[in-house]
């Protein structure tokens, strides 16, 4: 039997306002969650066992937004313009990981990982086919290569000289993988 709709709608907002209190703030209590979103602890808690549960669920919403928002792009962006804003929102999702992961166990941490790692191939390999398709990427690259040259983005300093250096590493990769013309 599935949950009732408000049980469902409290658990779709406490994963919405969890993902911004832990990005706010990694030590977020369970409790200021369960406040923020409205609800009693005893809610959060149903949904939530603890801590780690709530956390991975906060990744695998963003992870699945993320990889659906790859075909959605498609249909306003060009293939190489859909690449870039999506690996900068990628970019942006690793940075709020690697600031929830003290949340997680290493076990949980390499677990959501592992688990993400197909959708977001997934995904890379969507955008790059329209991109061959319409001639403007090259053909032959594999998914798992390009994410590990785009992964640049996310390793630079959290600054303003961080965010413009992100920006020239990403028209560097994007260079690379373009058709020459």
């Amino acid at each position: 039997m599935g949950q009732r709709s408000d049980a469902q709608q409290n658990r779709i907002r406490i994963v919405s306002v969890a993902r911004e209190a832990l990005t706010e703030d990694d030590s977020a209590s369970l409790n200021s969650i369960a406040k923020r979103a409205g609800v009693g602890p005893g809610t959060l808690y149903r949904h939530f066992p603890n801590r780690e549960a709530l956390v991975l669920e906060v990744f695998r919403t963003e992870v699945q937004k993320l990889v659906e928002w790859a075909s959605e792009l498609l249909l306003t962006e060009t293939p190489l313009q859909a690449l870039r804003r999506w690996f900068e929102r990628l970019a942006a999702h690793i940075t709020i990981k690697q600031g929830l992961g003290e949340a997680l166990t290493s076990a949980a941490h390499d677990a959501v990982t592992r688990e993400s790692h197909g959708p977001v191939t997934g995904a890379i390999r969507t955008l790059l086919e329209a991109g061959q398709s319409d001639g403007t990427i090259r053909s032959g690259l594999d998914p798992d290569d390009v994410l590990m040259l785009m992964s640049c983005v996310w390793r630079v300093p959290k600054d303003s000289a961080g965010e413009k250096q992100a920006q020239r590493l990403l028209d560097l990769a994007l260079d690379s993988i373009r058709v020459p013309t």
